[in-house]
């Protein structure tokens, strides 16, 4: 007898046209006969995703305004393609939590990922997280509606697949019985590790681009500069796999290799290596509890020969030690971190700020805004990143009017 062929499962991926999508789509051209794509979405990149519309023919598009939009719809319409073009924050849930969905790829960079990533858990989806600032803005919040909904919540950051993969398969069903002593997120160390600390101001946004061993988008690559990605890595592992700050600790580690480990209390250590390439946790996820191929090479520890650890320097990576602080205090802390950190960001590719001023901004922003308020809501949440981002920006306009005169 013959078997049924196995249905196509439907994915979203939001954020298609940065580095994580198209590693998304990467894999899932690999398993044709497994994934359909049912929506992409973009925020202003036109042409890069009309030209993935062309290649993977999914349902619906949307893009993040009206005009972007309206310019898509002409471009597919002139080549004959039928996907529907849809624009804003409504249709982004709409694709997120549509019926016909079975996983969610959740990779736009910003708080502007929180809203259609919850409206994929609360329909119970299959949901990947590559946007860790969902849960640094609102990780109590997010959790229980995971646990509300029943959806299936896998990390892509690679460390915190890492780390999922190293613990027991029922951690989450019963964390104080698997003994974890420890997470231990390990970090490249960005290209600055050995830079003069003197010369850091003088750093350019191309400069802090170019990372060692990763490939990755602008904004997430500064953050691995300042190492401020690790601090807000922190804040996700704290929420993921409910362990306290004092547990979570930062190795930096500059081959990139071993992608992170947990700690035993019978002293066992166990990590998850891998060349630095996306698809390995992007492949994971997706077809997890099952393995499928990711496209990337067999690791080969003859060839990487030698590893090797150090103790991150707050002093050099002072935004690690702000993200530390910011879970201490809690409440709306780390949407106050995350804001701040992203208007500074912005501002530093812009040529507008300097390198380390970026922690300049964000630690006025941080004494300045009020955190004191519990995260009750996601409307107060999102209230809170909005209040931020005003004194960041306030801070940023300062900072350079003294740039001015000096």
């Amino acid at each position: 007898m013959l078997a049924h062929p196995r249905r196509l499962q439907q994915i979203t991926i939001l954020g298609a046209t940065g580095s994580i999508g198209g590693s998304t789509l990467d894999v899932v051209h690999r398993h044709r006969q497994r994934y359909a794509v049912f929506a992409l979405t973009a925020s202003t990149q036109v042409d890069r995703l009309a030209g993935l519309c062309q290649r993977f023919n999914p349902k619906y598009a949307v893009m993040a305004d009206v005009a972007s939009a309206e310019r898509l719809r002409r471009i597919l319409h002139e080549a004959g393609n039928q996907t529907e073009v849809l624009a804003g924050a409504e249709a982004l849930a709409e694709v997120s939590s549509a019926t016909e969905v079975d996983i969610v790829m959740s990779a736009i960079v910003g708080a502007a990922g929180l809203k259609p990533t919850l409206a994929a858990v609360r329909a119970g989806k299959k949901v990947l997280l590559a946007n860790k600032e969902t849960l640094v803005m609102s990780g109590a919040l997010f959790m229980d509606e995971v646990a509300k909904s029943g959806a299936v919540l896998l990390p892509i950051d690679s460390e915190h697949n890492a780390v999922f993969q190293a613990l027991p398969h029922d951690y989450q069903s019963n964390p104080d019985a698997a003994g974890v002593r420890r997470i231990l997120l390990t970090a490249s160390g960005g290209p600055f590790r050995n830079t003069p600390l003197d010369q850091l101001e003088q750093v350019t946004p191309e400069q802090a681009c170019a990372h060692p061993t990763w490939q990755m988008g602008k904004k997430i690559s500064v953050d691995s500069a300042t190492m401020m990605n690790k601090g807000l890595e922190v804040i996700e592992a704290h929420w993921l796999f409910a362990v306290p700050p004092q547990r979570i600790e930062v190795i930096v580690h500059p081959q990139s290799v071993i992608h992170s480990m947990v700690d035993y209390v019978d002293g066992s250590v166990v990590a998850q290596l891998g060349y630095p390439d996306m698809r390995i946790p992007i492949a994971h996820a997706l077809a997890w509890p099952e393995r499928i191929a990711s496209g990337v090479s067999a690791l080969d520890l003859f060839d990487i020969g030698t590893v090797s650890f150090e103790r991150p320097s707050f002093e050099r990576f002072p935004c690690l030690g702000l993200a530390y602080q910011s879970l201490q205090r809690g409440g709306l802390a780390p949407a106050v971190l995350n804001a701040a950190n992203e208007e500074a960001v912005a501002a530093f590719l812009g040529r507008k700020l300097g390198f380390r001023a970026i922690t300049e901004v964000i630690t006025a922003t941080l004494a300045r805004a009020d955190t004191s308020a519990p995260a009750t809501s996601i409307e107060g949440v999102l209230d809170a990143d909005a209040g931020a981002r005003r004194i960041a920006r306030e801070e940023i306009d300062r900072i350079f009017a003294r740039r001015q005169v000096s």
